[in-house]
């Protein structure tokens, strides 16, 4: 049995949100770049170019990249010989949040109630905690700040088995195509399908975090990526909704076993930053 200590996992915590609003992953700098030499339109280019120059100085000068610095979402997976020590992990999970967010000038962007009385917690907790246990003596922490310009134009359909490919397919792109420039293209648009009601946009959540050249394992799956992807470059929406031919920079699709009787898919878009970091303990 391996003991850690919350504590740590509230600094990797803080560590990561910080990481996750100033500095924007290479696989995603990449796929702008191989981006706009491709963009057919001058306007599309030039916010191309704008977002990687503004990405750099993110990250240069520890600024966040985006006004919306997102909730928090944290997935924690747990191995089975640990035994964390020191107090709530919860609270430890929190503890971290409000550290990244009040110590690094992080907006705060949570409300505590959601319908009557919208008052601002202040230090963006509670945060949306998922938690796993898996065998081992290691924690490791994905720490995901979404922005709702693209949460807000995330959908779930519980489609049944006789909607197949093409069912599947027009409702990820109709989802694309709804949301337009909301979203802030180019977008990482994250798919989950199969499961039940509630895993399907957990997964889908989750797909939004994948490195940008991960290919499915499956070639049955990786070619409907690939399709979907060039479905929906060619709706014609464009970086930040100004036309061209880069509306998203990638699909991604995780699936789970269903019932028989239920095809459940979820959406979950997300804009280019795609903001999220990583670690293990």
């Amino acid at each position: 049995m391996r003991e850690i200590n919350v504590s740590a996992i509230t600094q990797a915590v803080s560590e990561l949100f910080l990481q996750a609003n100033y500095v924007i992953g290479e696989d995603v700098m990449d796929a702008l770049a191989t981006a706009a030499e491709k963009e057919p339109s001058p306007l599309g280019r030039h916010v191309l170019e704008q977002l990687m120059e503004n990405n750099r100085a993110g990250a240069e000068e520890s600024l966040c990249v985006c006004q919306d610095t997102g909730l928090s979402v944290v997935f924690l997976t747990i191995g089975q010989e640990v035994h964390l020590t020191g107090g709530s992990l919860e609270e430890a999970v929190n503890a971290g949040v409000r550290k990244a967010y009040t110590e690094g000038y992080l907006r705060k962007s949570v409300v505590g109630d959601p319908l009557f009385n919208r008052k601002n917690t202040g230090d963006n907790t509670p945060c949306v905690l998922h938690v796993r246990l898996v065998p081992g003596d290691q924690v490791h922490i994905l720490a995901i700040a979404k922005g709702f310009g693209s949460e807000n134009m995330s959908r779930l359909a519980m489609l049944t088995p006789a909607a197949g490919v093409e069912g599947v397919s027009d409702f990820i792109v109709e989802t694309v195509r709804l949301s337009g420039p909301n979203a802030c293209p180019p977008l990482v648009v994250g798919v989950g399908l199969g499961g039940s009601f509630e895993l399907a946009p957990l997964m889908a959540k989750r797909a939004t975090s994948l490195h940008l050249t991960r290919r499915h394992k499956d070639p049955q799956y990786a070619a409907l990526e690939d399709n979907l992807l060039e479905r929906i470059n060619a709706l014609g929406i464009g970086p930040a909704g100004y036309g061209g031919a880069t509306t998203a920079l990638k699909v991604h699709i995780l699936t789970a076993p269903t019932h028989i009787a239920g095809l459940p898919v979820a959406v979950n878009i997300c804009c280019h930053v795609a903001r999220h970091a990583e670690a293990t303990l």
